[in-house]
Order: C-alpha cells, then structure tokens, then sequence
C-alpha cells in the first residue's frame, strides 16, 4: 500500500505518451493523466507536472529527411511545440496552468534555486497547477539536465515533495528486459539503490523520448536521498492512475530514505556539477571521512581543472584514486595551486590575501561525502 500521507507529488510524463506517433499532442494517453491530476487536487493533493515532449509534439511542422535532426533545428521544434503542449494541457483543466522552463543552471545557482523554489511555492499556494519543462530552446549541453526523469527529481526536491510518479512506457522495474526475456519479473520495492539495482538498467526503449530506465533510477536515487518516494508506472494503461488513487501500487517504488540529506548537501550532491578535481593525501582523506573535518590547503597534493570559487569538485585521494567528497571549492584552481601543501596561516602571504576570510578550502557545511571509510 502506498502512504496516504502524501499531499505534495511531482508527476512525470514522457514524450512517449505526449506525442505518440511524433505528430503533435495525443490525448491518447493524456486524457486520463488529465483526470488523475484533476482527482488529486479534489483530495487536496499538490500537484507538480513535469512534461516532457515538446520536440516531439513540434516534430510534424517540419520537413526534414534525415534520421538525425540538427540542435537548432531541435530548438526550433521544441518552441513549436511547447506552445501546442501548453495549450493542450491548458485545455484539460477548469484551473489555471503555469509554464516553468528551467535549464540545469537555475537549479544549479543557488540564488536562482530558492527563486525557482518560491515560485513554485507561490503557484501551489493560489491553486496553479505548475507545468514544468526543460528549456530547449536555449539550453546549451553545459547548461541541459539532459532528461526529465532527472529534471523531475531535481524539482521533486525544490518543492519538497512526498512522491515522485514518473510515468514510463513499462510498469516498473524488472529482473530483465521485459522486452527480450518472457521470463522477466516486475520488483514491486526498492528499498536500497545498489549498482545491482542499476546493473537492471537496460537503454531507452522509447523511439521518441530520451530517458531509458537508467536515468529512472538516477532519479529515484536523486528523490529518495530527500527522503521522496519515487514510482515507475506504466502511463499508457488506466489502471495504473486508479490503483494509485486507490492507495495500490501498480509498478515499482522505491523508497525515500527515513533520514533524508539536509538541502544544501542534497544540492551539492545530486544538482552541482563537477567543474574539477582535489586530490588529497591519506590524512587529509582520514579527517574528512573520520572527523568530519573541512578541507584545507595543507592536506592538498594535486589540483585538475579550470575552476572558479564557487564551483563544485570531487576530491580525490591521491593513493587510492578513490573520489571520497564532492563539495564546493572558496578558491579557483589557479589559487590553488599556489597554496597546495601550505598550512592555512600561510595562504594570505602566499596570495596577498585570504578569499572569503576562510582558510577552509571546502568548508564540511559544503561536501558530501561520497565514500564512507
């Protein structure tokens, strides 16, 4: 039985079940996505969309002959049909809609973060259902989350959400590909990510979307962290939104932790972006996985990247190679450099000044560690 307790969800719908046949929006599969939304809000549920398919609904306006479309023309496609893909789901409800475009950059500041964050909240608040998409018009490959299954779980995570529902073209996870082996059965629970969990993963089945079930675990592993409890389920079939009404579940769940990550570790774990590499030698590693220590300049034996202050990078022990710590770094590269292997009192003589007024180089507020000695 799924928690009755849930009162926020984010639903995710694929470009498989928007734009079917690549020939603008279906309601094929839409129209009882459409009532499950509506029946959520009836039992005073919030409501999340995240609505893939814009270039899949755009596709039909033009003509183009080759199997592989170009990035502008993409973009193209995708401003098309996010106007139809809008107006399409405007027209399934009696209340208002919002359009949300984001690119891994607004969840990535942090300024631009809590801005998303307050929107979000104030739509929720006066009864807007917030319909949320990757801005592929302008999204850059830097600047892309890449898939909506990962989108999802980063908004999941912004709003604070109970349940995370990502609609797929299969019911769930399976010992085997469904598609090759008869013999393949469905896993109701996951209650640990493991990589034998991953191991499962096969590619992208759909011919329209860009999400296999490895990006589905990738974000269950992003949602769970914040303690959200994340579903599979088939969209296709109807039954699956009344078994979820019904408090039944129809696919596979995978369980939020009961401890989740605090926020901002769960930003610089499952959001930031690694622009770099620390390594470390073993005493810098024991005080960071043992004593819960920040990192300092002392313990530092070689720097890799171009980073500014302020972004995120793995550390790594320099014996080992193991990645221990992803945090975010208050020196660039090039400071860091000049002051590798140097006790903290030294740092403003050997740069003429102490950035941020910290000698921590990633302060522990900062890093996640990614490894548990």
């Amino acid at each position: 039985m799924l928690k009755p307790s849930w009162r926020r969800v984010v639903l995710k719908v694929g470009s498989a079940l928007i734009a079917p046949d690549q020939d603008g929006c279906s309601e094929r599969y839409l129209r009882p996505i459409a009532e499950f939304i509506q029946q959520c809000r009836q039992l005073n549920r919030e409501v999340i969309l995240v609505s893939s398919g814009s270039v899949a609904a755009g596709r039909h306006h033009f003509q183009f002959q080759h199997q592989r479309v170009p990035i502008a023309l993409k973009r193209a496609m995708a401003a098309v049909g996010q106007t139809e893909m809008m107006n399409f789901w405007s027209r399934c409800f009696d209340f208002p809609c919002a359009q949300v475009l984001l690119t891994h950059g607004d969840l990535s500041d942090r300024v631009r973060h809590i801005n998303v964050k307050n929107t979000l909240k104030r739509l929720l608040d006066h009864g807007v259902l917030p319909i949320v998409n990757e801005n592929d018009t302008i999204a850059t490959d830097e600047l892309k989350v890449g898939d909506n299954d990962n989108l999802a779980a980063m908004v999941a995570s912004v709003v604070q959400a109970d349940a995370l529902i990502i609609c797929s073209d299969v019911n769930g996870l399976y010992t085997a590909d469904p598609n090759k082996d008869p013999a393949a059965k469905l896993i109701p629970e996951v209650r640990q990510i493991t990589p034998e969990i991953y191991a499962l993963a096969g590619g992208a089945s759909s011919r329209v979307g860009t999400g296999g079930m490895r990006t589905k675990i990738e974000a269950a592993e992003k949602a769970t962290a914040q303690g959200v409890d994340t579903l599979i389920v088939d969209g296709h079939q109807v039954t699956t939104f009344q078994c979820l009404l019904a408090g039944n579940n129809p696919g596979t769940i995978f369980y939020g932790q009961k401890i989740p990550l605090p926020a901002k570790k769960h930003w610089v774990r499952h959001t930031l972006r690694a622009k770099g590499e620390i390594w470390v030698d073993d005493g810098c590693v024991d005080a960071l996985c043992q004593h819960g220590a920040s990192l300092l300049s002392s313990g530092i034996v070689r720097v890799k990247g171009d980073f500014a202050p302020g972004d995120a990078v793995i550390v790594r022990c320099s014996v080992s190679k193991r990645s221990i710590a992803k945090g975010v770094s208050r020196f660039s590269a090039s400071q860091l450099f000049s002051i590798k292997g140097q006790h903290s009192e030294k740092i403003a003589s050997c740069l003429g000044f102490c950035p941020n007024g910290s000698n921590a180089v990633i302060h522990r507020s900062e890093m996640m560690l990614l490894e548990k000695l």
